[in-house]
C-alpha cells in the first residue's frame, strides 16, 4: 500500500513538473504581452512595473484583428466540416466493404500521413499557381482537406469497426439506403471522434503559418500571418507581437476547454479498434 501510495506521488510530482515546463512558454508571452519593448529585453521573467493594457488595442489596430478574426473562422470551419464529411463517408465505406480494393485504400491513406507537407508545398503551390487558383480561401480549404482527410479517416474507421454490423442489416431490411443508414444511423453514433477530429483539425489549421503564406494574399491572411506585421527587418516590436500572439490563440484555446472531454473519449474510442 505504501508503495502504491509512492508510486502515486511520484507519478503526480513529475507529472506537475512537466505540466509546469510546458506551461511556462505560455506564461512568459502572457507576462510579457503586457510590457514594453525596452522592458522584455531587460528582464522578460519579471513581472512589468507597468501593465500595459494598451498593447492589446493597438495590436488588435495593427493585426485587423476583425478581419483576420473572420479570415481564419471562415476557413477553419469551411475545413473542419469538409473533413469531418468526406472523412466519415470515406470510412464508413472503407469499414463495411470488405474485398482488396478498400483493404489497400485504406493502407494507401494510412501510409500518407508520415508525408511531410513540405515535401509536396512546391509542386502543389506551383500547380495552383499556374491554374490561377491561388489566393483563393476555397484552394487553402482544398489543400486542408486534402492534408487532414488520412488521420481523419483514420480515427473514424477505427470507431465505426466496433459499431455492429447488425445495425445496418437491420436498417436496410426495413428499406434505408446505404446513405440514409449511415447519416440516420451511424454518424449520430461518431459524436465523440468527430469532436476529436474537429479539435485535431481546428487546432491545426487555426495555427498554421506556411501554407496560407504561400496561398494567401495581405486583405485574406489569417490572424497567425498577422502577427507577422510586428517582426521587421531592423526592429521587433515583442509587446505588441505577444499580445497578438494571446489575442491569436484565444479563441482556439476557449473551443478545446469547452470540447477537452470529448477529445479524450474520442481519441479513446476512435483509435483503438
Amino acid at each position: 500500500m505504501k508503495r502504491v501510495k509512492l508510486s502515486r506521488k511520484i507519478f503526480f510530482g513529475v507529472a506537475a513538473f512537466l505540466a509546469a515546463v510546458y506551461a511556462f512558454p505560455f506564461f512568459l508571452v502572457l507576462l510579457n504581452s503586457f510590457k514594453e519593448k525596452r522592458a522584455i529585453r531587460n528582464n522578460p521573467i519579471a513581472p512589468p512595473e507597468e501593465w500595459l493594457f494598451s498593447n492589446y488595442i493597438e495590436a488588435a489596430e495593427r493585426m485587423e484583428y476583425f478581419q483576420s478574426l473572420t479570415n481564419s473562422v471562415l476557413i477553419t470551419v469551411s475545413s473542419v466540416i469538409a473533413i469531418i464529411v468526406t472523412s466519415s463517408m470515406l470510412a464508413y465505406y472503407l469499414a463495411r466493404t470488405k474485398n482488396k480494393f478498400t483493404s489497400v485504400t485504406f493502407l494507401v491513406l494510412v501510409a500518407s500521413m508520415i508525408v511531410p507537407f513540405q515535401a509536396l508545398m512546391i509542386p502543389f503551390v506551383g500547380l495552383f499557381g499556374n491554374l490561377g487558383l491561388t489566393n483563393s480561401r476555397a484552394s487553402l480549404v482544398f489543400f486542408y482537406v486534402g492534408f487532414g482527410v488520412a488521420l481523419s479517416t483514420f480515427l473514424y474507421h477505427g470507431f465505426i469497426s466496433n459499431i455492429p454490423l447488425e445495425l445496418d442489416e437491420a436498417a436496410a431490411m426495413d428499406g434505408a439506403s446505404d446513405f440514409m443508414i449511415f447519416r440516420k444511423i451511424i454518424f449520430p453514433m461518431l459524436s465523440p471522434v468527430t469532436a476529436t477530429v474537429a479539435i485535431i483539425n481546428g487546432l491545426w489549421i487555426w495555427n498554421d503559418f506556411l501554407l496560407p503564406q504561400l496561398v494567401l494574399t495581405q486583405e485574406k491572411r489569417t490572424l497567425p500571418l498577422r502577427t507577422y506585421v510586428f517582426y521587421g527587418t531592423y526592429t521587433s516590436d515583442y509587446g505588441l507581437a505577444m499580445a497578438g500572439l494571446v489575442l491569436s490563440i484565444l479563441p482556439i484555446v476557449a473551443f478545446y476547454f469547452v470540447m477537452q472531454r470529448q477529445i479524450i473519449s474520442g481519441v479513446s474510442a476512435g483509435a483503438v479498434k
